[in-house]
């Protein structure tokens, strides 16, 4: 595929797969991409999946009939794994990428490549001839390793994993961008903010035309590249994307997913412009650690368990907390019959969270819901809103 006269796409589309990274759940599957730069030298940009490198090496081969470099910008296995099979195929051509990716790269195939390899990193250039590749560092975005890259003759940003997005390329997304591409970050890259925000502002000295991200379309509109960048800003700061609350709860009986449901009822009386509720035992975690940072307002609703919080409620505030969770409010439903803790444990997890404020109404509950449930919920309606 032809994005301008002088890169090509030679990446694949996976339908296989069934869990991204062995836990993300990609029911459109995913893209792996790779690209093909031509000047009077020619540059491939990574490889792809190792279930795919007979495909993708035809797809060099049919793009161009001879190679000079692969450039590693990212050394996660779903990009890396046929370097070595590439390294056999053009036996001349050198391989470019940064030291820490050169060190990674002997971990996993016993060999670094030192008698062809091009050591890069902030500010180096590749002359391909009518064209020069200039790399940016991107460290932690999301690994160490990674390096980004910007070719000045189409103003194209080659981007690794930033700007990525779950989904096959040849897989229409009904939701559009955002909500995979949301979950995508929140769920990988979301724990480096600030490294993301290093790489926005080196970003924002490029006059950017054009984005190859790793995963996920290619970006060629300015509406598009100023959304997206727009989008970024926002969630690598956690700010505040859209103006709701977000409800997650368990609940072991049903008594606690009554409350939930009674008291989603009364936000949306009062007038929340959206309230999005999950059931984290049963909905898809992600997309819950998703609209956590979605939303400037949070509301756990759990059950107490073994004197302490519910496991899946344990296990989605871990989540959060491992991707920097901060600047939100946050309130209380717990449930237990007979020695409420639930409450206290959920919020001596969330105490390491920055910027958070708690809500003064606790909403306990001891089994059922009553007209005391209903009213510690109104209470709680109109702090979570104010």
């Amino acid at each position: 595929m032809k994005i301008t006269d002088d890169i090509l796409y030679v990446g694949v589309n996976d339908h296989d797969i069934d869990l991204f990274e062995g836990q993300f759940e990609v029911p459109l599957g995913m893209a792996y991409n790779s690209y093909v730069v031509k000047g009077e030298k020619v540059a491939v940009m990574d490889t792809v999946d190792a279930r795919f490198g007979d495909e993708w090496l035809k797809n060099v081969a049919a793009a161009t009939a001879k190679v000079d470099y692969l450039v590693v910008h990212h050394m996660e296995p779903d990009h890396s794994s046929n370097i070595v099979r590439f390294a056999e195929a053009y036996p001349d051509a050198k391989i470019v990428s940064s030291m820490p990716a050169f060190a990674i790269m002997k971990n996993y195939f016993g060999t670094d490549f030192a008698d062809r390899r091009v050591v890069v990193k902030e500010g180096d250039t590749l002359d391909l001839g009518g064209r020069t590749l200039t790399f940016v560092g991107a460290p932690m975005v999301h690994w160490p390793e990674v390096v980004v890259s910007y070719d000045s003759a189409t103003k194209t940003l080659f981007s690794a994993d930033g700007f990525g997005k779950f989904g096959a390329n040849d897989k229409v997304d009904p939701e559009g961008w955002d909500c995979e591409a949301r979950r995508y970050y929140f769920g990988i890259v979301g724990k480096f903010g600030m490294q993301v925000q290093a790489l926005l502002k080196k970003a924002a000295t490029l006059d950017i035309a054009r984005i190859c991200p790793l995963h996920g379309p290619v970006l060629q509109t300015p509406e598009e590249i100023a959304h997206v960048i727009k989008q970024y800003q926002t969630w690598s700061s956690y700010g505040v994307e859209t103006e709701g609350v977000c409800v997650a709860y368990t609940s072991v009986y049903g008594h606690t997913k009554a409350v939930v449901e009674k008291f989603c009822e009364i936000l949306k009386a009062k007038g929340c412009p959206k309230v999005a509720c999950a059931d984290l035992a049963r909905d898809d975690m992600y997309e819950t650690i998703e609209d956590g940072f979605r939303y400037g307002r949070l509301i756990l609703a759990t059950t107490t368990y073994n004197t302490g919080v519910f496991p899946k409620m344990e296990e989605y505030i871990r989540h959060l907390l491992r991707r920097n969770y901060q600047n939100r409010k946050v309130g209380f439903i717990e449930n237990g019959s007979w020695g409420p803790m639930a409450a206290k444990g959920m919020k001596d997890l969330l105490s390491a969270a920055k910027g958070l404020s708690f809500c003064e109404a606790t909403v306990t509950v001891k089994g059922a819901m009553t007209d005391d449930t209903v009213a510690q919920l109104e209470k709680l309606a109109d702090e979570i809103l104010k």
